[in-house]
């Protein structure tokens, strides 16, 4: 079976969790999608704040990270969830 492009699975994956940050991005998907040439902190961090540019997704808020890094937390809204939820099954 094909699995569908990193970028759906990002949005498709902050439409079940309440809110998620690059990290907790990764570790949900890295099982699929680790091998993925976009599947870095940059490339995952560049598909969350095109959601946000897009209306998909908002973000919620900030905290730093064990490795004292800032993380930029992201969730979808109401609307930007059923957006989502229409065009990927």
């Amino acid at each position: 079976m094909r699995k569908r492009p990193l970028n759906f699975a990002i949005l498709k994956y902050m439409t079940t969790v309440d809110v998620a940050c690059v990290d907790d991005v990764m570790a949900a998907l890295k099982d699929e999608y680790a091998e993925w040439k976009m599947f870095k902190p940059e490339g995952i961090l560049e598909v969350l704040m095109t959601g946000e540019k897009n209306d998909l997704l908002v973000e919620d808020h900030c905290a730093y990270n064990c490795a004292c890094e800032l993380m930029i937390y992201y969730r979808a809204h109401d609307e930007g969830r059923a957006a989502i939820n229409s065009y990927i099954k």
